[in-house]
């Protein structure tokens, strides 16, 4: 009985715990945002991809500062697979809300990320949002479609596109959850080669399970090398051969 008592109690501290620092992440994120915001945004009046490349940076050195606020550093690895003035097609997987502001932050290079429409009408962020991403409604077939076409002209001025295969966030208990077509499908019209990008830790850091719950966990993300689609290779076939190259390094080389 008093051990039972004993992990009651440490559970109960560990949520109080969660949530404090669930507090602490949230305010130390908006002081940050509000210092990063207007060199940001003055990265609007760059022509692309010159400015792109300077919002990156900045969004790198935020991250960092933030990251380090919050007791979950990051280890990047694999930069090496993006071959100076190439232009890539990035796929991460998606388990937790942080994988966003991690992920592009770290993609050498200027990159923008597919995202859905609704946080760009968020007041603030949604200037800081619309600068970092292709926007889309998923609802709206005519959305999807411009979208589409947004990040081939995205791919065309040099800059690297980020697509999350998985759609939304990974819910089950599954290294990944079932691709969708519109990354692979971008890589073959536009021939260009796809990196995977795997990340690690961000479930842990932030439990999906836990409402306003995070705790301090060392992030990781993993560059793999380039998947260059084949002369006659289907989007159906490319999109299988980088979930199984992703589903295998995850399963192999998670904590």
């Amino acid at each position: 009985m008093a051990k039972l008592n004993g992990l009651n109690g440490m559970t109960i501290f560990k949520n109080i715990a969660g949530r404090i620092w669930a507090f602490w992440g949230l305010f130390s994120f908006i002081i940050t945002f509000i210092i990063f915001y207007i060199p940001s945004m003055l990265c609007w009046l760059i022509p692309e991809p010159g400015g792109q490349v300077i919002f990156i940076s900045i969004a790198r050195v935020w991250m960092r500062v933030w990251l380090t606020m919050v007791g979950c550093p990051v280890k990047v690895s694999g930069r090496e697979n993006f071959q100076k003035g190439a232009t890539y097609i990035v796929t991460c997987n998606h388990n937790s809300m942080m994988d966003v502001p991690l992920s592009s932050p770290f993609i050498p290079g200027a990159n923008k990320t597919i995202a859905k429409n609704s946080f760009a009408r968020v007041p603030l962020f949604g200037f800081y949002y619309r600068k970092g991403a292709v926007l889309v409604d998923r609802k709206s077939d005519a959305s999807r479609r411009k979208s589409f076409e947004d990040m081939k002209r995205v791919l065309k001025k040099g800059m690297h596109m980020c697509i999350y295969p998985e759609g939304t966030r990974n819910r089950t208990t599954e290294p990944l959850k079932k691709f969708y077509d519109g990354a692979f499908k971008l890589a073959v019209e536009t021939h260009t080669a796809i990196i995977p990008a795997i990340i690690f830790n961000t479930k842990k850091a932030l439990p999906q399970d836990k409402f306003f719950y995070f705790i301090p966990k060392k992030l990781q993300m993993h560059f793999l090398a380039p998947i260059i689609p084949g002369e006659q290779e289907t989007v159906e076939a490319l999109r299988q051969r980088v979930y199984e190259i992703m589903k295998d390094y995850y399963i192999r080389h998670q904590q």
